[in-house]
Order: structure tokens, then C-alpha cells, then sequence
């Protein structure tokens, strides 16, 4: 799962226009951008196998950024920290949070069993990356479905759907490219959780975008 987890971030934004979208962004794939400094780091491993299906990467040990009370704990942090610094109210840090638990859930559809249910425990997951025709259509509906949700909620606000269509557009495209760019086999390394880490944060700028240009037209996010 890459790009089809930001279709929870259009879901929330659809829920609550009060949360920033480049923060409901960055909480989509705030387990992953954690993943990527971890790999940077060295603190979490993962690997590239060509031989896999769909995706190559085998994700061995992430017990601070994967395991449920991991994610859970990642959650609480991001509601707490949104509602300290952006001060959002209190459902929209909810939401925020929820966000970023989104991912999770999301995750034990595609991954193979490697999301521990606590570190060092039992992992599962149902490993929809084995079939990859159906996880990407599972993927890419997710982003149609909750993306068509979103603009329809910025029509209903009197926004303009434009800037929602192209970070979709974006985000397919960027689908695309990631599809067509396989990892060299082995462990993976610092230089690709850079490049990883990058992409993310390029991503939480064109989410911005999307509010700017309403604040541009005198629309409240």
C-alpha cells in the first residue's frame, strides 16, 4: 500500500474541513515517514527480494513504527501534538489521530504477515501483495472513492475541486512511477529511506496546496 493511503486523509478532510489537509496527509503516512528515518538510521531493517509478488519488499524487523501499540502510540502523539501546536479542537485532532491509525488497518490488508500485534509477538497480515491485480485495484478505488468524497465535500463548501483533482492526478502518477522503479535486491539502506522519506514530505507540500488555494478564494479549511 503507497499512494492508497492517502485516501484517508480525503476521507477525514471530508469529515472535518477544520484539519489542515497537508496534516491529515502527513498522518496518513506518518507510521512510514517514522519507517523511513528508522531505515535511515538503522533502526528498523527491511530488504528488497525480486522474487516476491507485487511488492518486493520484505519487511523484517519494525517493531517501533508497525507493531499495534506502536501505531496506537503514534496516534495518541499526533492528536496530542495538533491539538498543542495547530490548536485544533478536539475532534479534529481525533480525526487526525484516527488518520494516522488508518494506516494500520490499511497495511494488514496488503502486508504480508510481518505487522507484529505487540513487539517480538505474533505478526499478521493478509497479504493482498501476493495478488497484485487486486491490491491495486483495491488501492487505486480506495483513492477514487474517498478522492470523489473529498471533492464533493469541497463543492458542497463552495471550493474548487481542481486542486483535489490534481494531487490525485499527483498521487496516481507517483503510483505509477513506483510501480516502474523496482528496488536493487538486498537491505535496504539509508539512500533509499531518503528517497522515500523525500517523496512523503513532497506529497505534505502538494497537500498544502490544496488548502492554500481555498484560502485564496476566501474559503475556511
Amino acid at each position: 500500500m503507497f499512494v492508497g493511503h492517502y485516501a484517508a486523509a480525503m476521507a477525514a478532510k471530508a469529515i472535518e474541513p477544520k484539519a489542515p489537509m497537508w496534516t491529515l496527509a502527513a498522518a496518513s503516512q506518518l507510521v512510514d515517514i517514522g519507517w523511513s528515518a528508522f531505515i535511515i538510521t538503522g533502526v528498523e531493517h527491511a530488504s528488497v527480494d525480486p522474487t516476491l509478488p507485487g511488492s518486493t519488499l520484505v519487511l523484517d524487523y519494525m517493531p517501533w513504527t508497525h507493531s499495534l501499540p506502536g501505531v496506537f502510540a503514534w496516534s495518541v502523539g499526533a492528536a496530542l501534538l495538533v491539538m498543542l501546536l495547530l490548536r485544533l479542537p478536539i475532534w479534529a485532532s481525533a480525526v487526525v489521530g484516527l488518520t494516522v491509525f488508518s494506516h494500520w488497518l490499511l497495511d494488514l490488508l496488503v502486508h504480508r504477515p510481518d505487522l507484529a500485534l505487540w513487539p517480538g509477538g505474533e505478526r499478521v497480515g493478509f497479504a493482498l501483495w501476493n495478488y497484485p491485480v487486486l491490491e491495486q485495484a483495491v488501492e487505486m478505488g480506495l483513492i477514487a472513492v474517498c478522492g470523489a468524497i473529498w471533492i464533493a465535500s469541497r463543492k458542497t463548501l463552495g471550493r474548487s475541486a481542481w486542486p483535489a483533482i490534481a494531487l490525485i492526478g499527483f498521487l496516481v502518477t507517483l503510483q505509477i512511477v513506483a510501480m516502474l522503479s523496482p528496488q536493487p535486491e538486498g537491505p535496504l539502506g539509508a539512500q533509499s529511506g531518503a528517497t522515500i522519506l523525500a517523496i512523503y514530505l513532497v506529497v505534505v507540500i502538494a497537500a498544502a496546496f490544496t488548502d492554500l488555494r481555498s484560502r485564496a478564494r476566501g474559503a475556511t479549511s
